[in-house]
């Protein structure tokens, strides 16, 4: 269930990748963009889940590359959705910054965004076989895809 403590290298560097893509969006967020009207039960699992997230990615050593095993597929996978998540972020950027541009998939991957991340904390969670992080981030996709769900519906039933 628990890993190893001790700081981790690689959950700081996927924190960046996820934290510096959304500072800069917080400057040039989506026209018509509001958080109002948010589910409060999702919000609740959003916020719970991205502070344990955070926490299990940088408490546990185990995350940290270490010999070479078949387990370290599930780190190369979660590498190539983080790279992909960077790369929907620079879509997104040189985008018209449309609500619709915020919500896509990429890759024919649904709510790219939010679902991109997600996954790849999982799978980090699978590579260190960190039990916590996987709840961690079971209770975080609740929550951030379940908002993106809901503000995507929203946008549908507009246009």
């Amino acid at each position: 269930m628990f890993g190893n403590l001790g700081f981790s290298y690689i959950g700081l560097l996927f924190l960046l990748m996820l934290f510096i893509p959304n500072i800069i969006w917080s400057k040039s967020k989506p026209q018509g963009y509001t958080s109002e009207k948010e589910n409060k039960i999702l919000l609740f699992f959003e916020r719970l889940g991205e502070a344990l997230t955070c926490c299990c990615s940088l408490v546990f050593s185990d995350f940290n590359i270490h010999k070479w095993t078949l387990w370290s597929f599930w780190l190369i996978a979660a590498f190539i959705l983080m790279i992909m998540y960077e790369a929907w972020w620079v879509r997104y950027f040189r985008s018209e910054r449309k609500l619709s541009d915020f919500y896509s998939s990429f890759f024919g991957i649904p709510l790219a965004g939010a679902t991109l991340p997600v996954i790849a904390f999982f799978m980090l969670g699978m590579y260190g076989k960190v039990g916590c992080m996987l709840i961690a981030t079971l209770i975080l996709g609740i929550g951030h895809i379940g908002i993106h769900i809901q503000h995507k519906k929203g946008i549908d039933i507009e246009n």
